[in-house]
């Protein structure tokens, strides 16, 4: 029987500390990730309200007259949603669409 005398390969310790740094590299990133993550949904709700402000304007363009309301907007298809993804709500005073927190 032949024994292998060049064995090439990682040993045990050479693996657990490559999984030592890594997990050191996660726990550096993903705190940094979520606490971004709040502003990330508050710009996302600003620019959606934004949208739906030009929407208010197309729909006072082609009917003639404000939206009474954004259900009323949603209803004659020209929004899909009354609320942000993060599920905050949005309301409409007047001509001005705002968000409601």
């Amino acid at each position: 029987m032949k024994i292998l005398k060049n064995n090439n390969g990682f040993t045990l310790l050479e693996m657990l500390m490559v999984m030592f740094i890594i997990a050191i590299l996660l726990l550096l990133t993903i705190p940094n990730i979520t606490k971004h993550k709040k502003g990330v949904d508050e710009r996302g709700c600003d620019a959606y309200a934004d949208m739906v402000q030009t929407q208010v304007t197309a729909y006072e363009m082609v009917e003639g007259k404000l939206p009474g309301s954004l259900a009323q907007l949603k209803t004659s298809g020209y929004i899909t949603s009354t609320t942000c993804s993060d599920g905050t709500n949005l309301v409409l005073h007047g001509s001005e669409v705002d968000v409601q927190k």
